[in-house]
């Protein structure tokens, strides 16, 4: 890489970085006390991925999947997940047409899922069938309907919401699936100071409007900017140790191994190597450190890995071996 090419790459993710500082800032007006999860679903989008949002009703998730929408300048569609909602009714249906000359052919209605920023609320409401479905478009980036293949928009990013797994009426997404996301976000209730600020904010008046920040294009190439940013010799093996720490073959902690039912695939490597790049842009940084991988470890692996019976009868849970582990990073 030559000196023109390392400074234009440089200044690409100098304006990257502020741009999204500024994105960062114009979401923390209207979302309270989240500011993890705000970044969570930064880091997200800026990996070019998807995210699985798990909080109890009223955390403000579809508050946040709106406000990301407006103020990156994305066509943004939301789907109500129920167990009645079926494949078509998210990737489209054929119908039939008679023309004027009485000539009849099919023609292909779009479904919401061809949209730039996807809200899936409550994707465990729905039956297996038609999370397959929304999860394909995911990862193949296309639709087939009768054999004839779709693209969705670019970019497209699935923000999917789901209740906690306790709650009845729902249908747990299996592993495989889980594994399509890139991180799950996970919703706590808000501080005392941040719930009166939210309090008072939206009962008050009209609420803080929302403007654009951002655009798709500038999106993507920021993306682009993510994927090129150098990474450390020992990010990386950081990433490696605690990944392959996290499974019961792999080694790692031996304290932990006879807790763990099944760990984490090469999918959550990847996962790390984009999100800690992500993050660190968003910090305004240009490589990620040690410490990025610490501080993800636990929204990349606490939906790619599972305890046995053993460890729930003690009472460990994921959080806590996943933080376990992270901590021999640092």
């Amino acid at each position: 890489m030559n000196d023109t090419t390392t400074h234009d790459a440089a200044a690409q993710a100098e304006r990257a970085a502020a741009i999204f500082g500024k994105v960062r800032e114009g979401i923390g007006r209207v979302i309270f006390g989240q500011r993890d999860v705000v970044d969570q679903a930064l880091i997200t989008l800026l990996a070019g991925g998807h995210g699985l949002i798990i909080g109890v009703p009223g955390l403000a998730k579809t508050r946040l999947v709106e406000t990301l929408g407006i103020v990156l300048g994305l066509d943004w569609k939301r789907i109500q997940f129920t167990p009645d909602l079926m494949p078509a009714d998210i990737i489209g249906s054929e119908v039939l047409e008679e023309a004027d000359n009485h000539r009849r052919a099919f023609r292909f209605i779009q479904g919401p899922v061809f949209t730039q920023l996807l809200m899936a609320d409550e994707i465990n409401r729905a039956s297996p069938r038609t999370q397959s479905a929304l999860l394909q478009a995911m990862q193949e980036r296309y639709v087939t309907v009768a054999g004839q293949r779709y693209d969705v928009p670019k970019p497209f990013h699935v923000l999917a919401t789901q209740n906690p797994l306790e709650q009845e009426g729902t249908y747990p997404l299996p592993e495989a699936q889980l594994d399509r996301f890139l991180l799950q976000i996970d919703i706590s209730y808000p501080d005392a100071e941040s719930e009166k600020k939210m309090m008072l904010a939206t009962t008050f008046g009209e609420e803080a409007a929302l403007m654009a920040l951002c655009n798709p294009d500038v999106l993507m190439e920021a993306q682009r900017v993510v994927r090129h940013l150098p990474v450390g010799e020992k990010v990386v093996e950081a990433i490696l140790r605690l990944v392959r720490a996290a499974r019961p073959d792999d080694g790692g902690d031996p304290a932990l191994k006879p807790y763990i039912a099944w760990g984490p695939g090469p999918r959550a490597s990847q996962a790390f190597m984009l999100a800690v790049r992500a993050r660190a842009l968003l910090d305004g940084r240009f490589a990620p450190s040690v410490d990025d991988v610490a501080a993800l470890a636990q929204p990349v692996l606490r939906h790619r890995m599972a305890l046995n019976f053993t460890a729930r009868a003690e009472g460990t849970t994921v959080g806590d071996v996943i933080g376990r582990l992270a901590r021999g990073l640092l």
